[in-house]
């Protein structure tokens, strides 16, 4: 009798505590391994609902696989370390390449500056011995000067049998006259190779001379006269640039024109005229001006 109450007592505290241990059971919060379980199965029934033909294989679900693997993230970086060494490279050619630009702008501007300094010392240079030439040449007739008979008086190289107005405002006694007179009569003579060493010889004695678009001109012209155009072209063009304010500029070009006549080149000579035209215009001679209009009529000039 005695054991009863103490079996009874521990069956009744059995009893008791199987509800506290299956009620604390159910209290305990689930483990993270539990709701992701817990998680894909609710997301593989919304699955089923949403695609019920399957699941796609790019859009839905988890895949066994990794999203990267461990070799394409290194096959990813060295291609970055690879991009990042091409764009460090293509910056240093770029600053290098923009260094090398300036500095050969900068060479560019001390040529371009030596040269034009060099240039203006030339042709300082030439204006000085153009400017000191005549003097010394002015000086001959005192050194031999005419001998005291009366025989002396006619002189036919001193004065030029060009035109009236070519000798009107000419000086008694210019050397510089004097050799472009010999020159003119050699090529009114036909001797053009004479004539043309003997203007040369000329322009290059007396570069500043009033004469020298005379005989530059003249030049021009012996070379038409003998069958040479192209040279008598580029003799009479080179006339008309180095001195439009020349006395025989507009007769350079009216060559000049005819020049490119002999050289089939029509065209050409119509824009000669019509640039004299231009230039000039009032201010061409009478007998210049029929020339020229004689000469667009030749080449058909609108």
């Amino acid at each position: 009798m005695k054991s009863f109450p103490i079996t009874a007592l521990a069956a009744s505290a059995a009893i008791a505590l199987l509800p506290v241990s299956s009620a604390s059971a159910q209290r305990q919060p689930p483990t993270p391994e539990q709701r992701i379980d817990r998680l894909e199965k609710q997301m593989q029934q919304v699955q089923r609902q949403v695609f019920p033909k399957g699941r796609p294989a790019d859009t839905a679900g988890f895949l066994n696989e990794p999203a990267a693997t461990q070799s394409s993230v290194t096959t990813l970086d060295q291609r970055l370390d690879a991009l990042e060494r091409q764009m460090s490279d293509m910056l240093r050619q770029s600053e290098e390449n923009g260094h090398r630009l300036q500095t050969l702008e900068g060479d560019l501007g001390k040529l371009r500056t030596d040269q034009e300094q060099r240039i203006s010392t030339l042709e300082q240079r030439i204006n000085d011995a153009g400017s000191a030439t005549p003097k010394v040449s002015t000086a001959q007739p005192e050194v031999s000067p005419p001998a005291p008979t009366g025989k002396a008086k006619p002189k036919p190289q001193a004065v030029p049998t060009t035109t009236a107005s070519e000798t009107a405002t000419t000086p008694a006694g210019d050397p510089g006259e004097d050799a472009y007179t010999e020159g003119y009569k050699l090529w009114q003579a036909g001797q053009y190779d004479e004539a043309i060493t003997s203007l040369r010889a000329f322009t290059s004695a007396y570069p500043r001379h009033r004469r020298a678009s005379y005989a530059n001109n003249l030049i021009g012209r012996a070379l038409l006269d003998k069958g040479e155009p192209r040279a008598a072209a580029e003799a009479l063009l080179a006339n008309y640039r180095n001195n439009p304010k020349g006395e025989r500029a507009p007769d350079s070009l009216f060559y000049l024109g005819q020049a490119l006549m002999k050289l089939g080149q029509a065209g050409q000579a119509c824009k000669a005229y019509a640039e004299l035209e231009a230039v000039y215009g009032p201010n061409i001679r009478a007998d210049l001006k029929k020339l020229v209009a004689d000469g667009k009529s030749q080449a058909q000039c609108s």
